[in-house]
């Protein structure tokens, strides 16, 4: 199958998951999700909106772009060859698990490694960012070239083609399903992030945020830094 999510849009799409009391198998079965995952109506498949069913956000409230195009925090592993592999995201998951109450919506873009990352995929990320009417953004991304897709972002925002958004990149140094991730915290701390930090691009991981351009990833350690 292709690695870019596509579909007629004709149609309200409900995105399937893994089966637990709380995510989405397939169309029609949002009865089971608590709270429920809401599918768009004529959107390209891979995007839908969770909403805050705990308490009613204020009206004034901008919704979130939260653009997945892969990484290590949504990687699964493959018990039987000790693969690890790509399924679904689990981010409709982890926003449940931390009580979420933002106007969030997600679209998958893509999911690969982003060590397979090609110009012609970054090009994808720029363009959604640049076509979406949100003004805030948070990306899910592979660690290991986080920092190159942040600087082709961070030169079409000097450019001019990102005025007056905000966007931040996160990801993970462990997959979210082995339990000891760091991806829930890193997402968390970017959804705040993007709501507080001025318009520009920028990187969170490890409770920290950082200039696109003035931030690189130390391998030795598994952390990201301040050049």
């Amino acid at each position: 199958p292709s690695r870019l999510f596509s579909a007629p849009q004709t149609s309200t799409i409900c995105v399937s998951a893994r089966i637990t009391p709380s995510i989405v198998w397939a169309a029609g079965m949002s009865r089971y999700c608590s709270p429920p995952l809401v599918p768009t109506a004529g959107t390209v498949r891979g995007t839908w909106r969770y909403p805050a069913t705990v308490q009613n956000p204020s009206p004034e409230q901008a919704s979130i772009r939260l653009l997945v195009t892969g990484g290590t925090f949504d990687k699964e592993y493959n018990e039987l060859n000790g693969r690890l592999f790509f399924q679904d995201t689990h981010l409709p998951e982890m926003l449940r698990l931390g009580r979420c109450l933002l106007n969030v919506d997600i679209r998958t873009l893509m999911m690969i490694d982003s060590l397979e990352m090609t110009v012609d995929d970054r090009q994808i990320i720029a363009g959604h960012c640049q076509s979406v009417a949100d003004t805030r953004i948070v990306i899910t991304h592979g660690t290991d070239t986080m920092s190159e897709t942040a600087s082709l972002l961070g030169h079409d925002f000097l450019a001019g083609a990102l005025a007056g958004k905000t966007i931040v990149l996160t990801g993970a140094m462990i997959p979210y399903k082995f339990g000891s991730s760091d991806g829930l915290f890193n997402l968390g701390s970017a959804l705040a992030f993007v709501q507080t930090l001025p318009p520009g691009v920028y990187i969170a991981m490890n409770g920290r945020w950082f200039p696109w351009d003035a931030v690189r990833k130390n391998r030795e350690r598994g952390i990201f830094e301040a050049l």
